[in-house]
């Protein structure tokens, strides 16, 4: 709970004063978590907030590997997103990451870590200011948050962080191009005595143009994201986009960089892997 409440911003006597000012206004939960009123306090800031199952949560019933659970977020049911969130309640640091969808499709998958058997949830915001919230419930053993990350065993670890691996497809008649991204990077949680957080804290997605880089989607993103962050992105790139431009950094300034160039029509998708900073060319 220490870790939680850090991440929070709220002491002791603040979470007992919040839960009763909003329980009478909010619906009951349906995953009936213990967390949920103080979360709800927390996160949605007073927002009105409704469960919508327009919200679609996918994650597994029971996690297999408890440092690198897949969770999907998909709120294209709602249409206009202004964001995103998804929170592991009982997590030391509940909240996942937050996703600014901007002119990309309001979807976002990845993998996360799970401390113990908690509920799952994904929220999304949209232009009238109502949060609408869904989850499922993932059994686990335990211990994905409190893991030191496996990265650290290899020596040449630190030689590799922020690389980045990434694979593009042609944009449909939709105009939604699929992106999925690969980040070497630890994504220490700070759990283990001695050891400060070190994780990826923000990633965003511009257009290269022939008249300038406007910024399609971005990511902000803590502790409970897994070592060597993935994520697929349904990415709307402008008609004249020549290339996607990755820029990131994490909690301890490291920059991370990288220019995916757009596929031709009815291309398939290009795949690569390079160090931070250094560009592909398709077909590599």
């Amino acid at each position: 709970m220490r870790y939680a409440l850090r991440h929070m911003g709220l002491t002791g006597a603040m979470l007992v004063a919040a839960v009763p000012a909003f329980a009478a206004s909010s619906p009951s939960d349906p995953l009936k978590s213990v967390m949920w009123d103080i979360l709800r306090d927390q996160y949605f800031a007073g927002a009105p907030v409704v469960f919508d199952a327009a919200v679609k949560v996918t994650a597994p019933a029971a996690a297999e590997d408890t440092r690198a659970v897949p969770l999907s977020v998909d709120a294209t049911a709602l249409g206009q997103v202004v964001e995103m969130v998804a929170i592991a309640d009982l997590n030391p640091f509940p909240l996942v990451l937050r996703y600014h969808p901007g002119t990309a499709a309001p979807y976002i998958a990845t993998r996360i870590k799970i401390q113990q058997a908690t509920a799952v949830r994904g929220a999304a915001r949209t232009a009238d200011g109502v949060w609408h919230v869904s989850g499922v419930l993932v059994d686990a053993a335990g211990g994905g948050c409190s893991a030191p990350p496996a990265s650290y065993a290899q020596k040449d670890w630190a030689d590799h962080v922020g690389e980045v691996q990434a694979r593009l497809w042609p944009a449909g008649e939709d105009g939604v191009a699929r992106l999925r991204l690969r980040i070497r990077h630890p994504n220490d949680t700070g759990l283990v005595d001695g050891i400060p957080a070190y994780f990826v804290e923000t990633l965003q997605v511009d257009a290269q143009t022939p008249g300038g880089s406007p910024t399609l989607a971005r990511i902000d993103s803590l502790e409970p994201v897994s070592e060597n962050p993935v994520y697929s992105l349904d990415i709307r790139p402008p008609p004249d986009a020549t290339a996607l431009i990755l820029r990131g950094r994490d909690n301890q300034g490291g920059e991370i960089h990288a220019t995916i160039p757009m596929p031709p029509p009815g291309a398939k998708p290009a795949m690569s892997l390079k160090p931070a900073g250094q560009p592909w060319s398709v077909g590599q």
